[in-house]
């Protein structure tokens, strides 16, 4: 394979898995965009300016100003300064998987308590609806345990 086709099959693997990674994160709920976005800063494992972000991916600013704060929000990116550069700069940050599940967890730990809330005014007299929902909150329970577990050992792994 000569430096030309490697390089080539590189820019396809590298764009394949940006446009993977998009399609992915818009499947669990996210816009298309903040998948891309976060795809392509982690490939790239580089600090990348807001502008570029934009061009590399061939979106508006817009979409990738949305995405940068949503992906932001979730601490799984952060603004970074370049000395002498006015611009705005995003990375990945340190443990961001963890952090994706850490907030996986969190959203299950929310469900088990808004459903043991609905389970506290169900009458005792309903065993059936009862027994369902308490075992439904511990669904959510097993959930949050589990996932806080991965999270622990996804923070260990470096």
């Amino acid at each position: 394979m000569t430096k030309a086709d490697t390089a080539a099959a590189a820019q396809t693997a590298r764009a394949d898995f940006i446009e993977k990674i998009g399609v992915i994160a818009q499947s669990e709920g996210l816009p298309r965009i903040a998948g891309r976005v976060l795809a392509l800063l982690l490939y790239d494992g580089e600090r990348v300016p807001f502008g570029q972000l934009a061009d590399l991916l061939q979106v508006s600013r817009g979409s990738v100003s949305s995405s940068v704060r949503m992906l932001e929000s979730q601490q799984l990116i952060k603004r970074v300064a370049k000395a002498g550069d006015r611009q705005d700069y995003f990375q990945i940050v340190d443990h961001a998987f963890a952090n994706m599940v850490e907030a996986a967890a969190l959203r299950a730990r929310r469900a088990a308590a808004e459903i043991e809330e609905s389970l506290g005014v169900i009458p005792a007299s309903e065993a059936g609806p009862r027994t369902r929902v308490a075992e439904y909150a511990e669904y959510y329970r097993a959930m949050s345990e589990g996932l806080g577990a991965t999270a622990k050992a996804l923070r260990n792994t470096r």
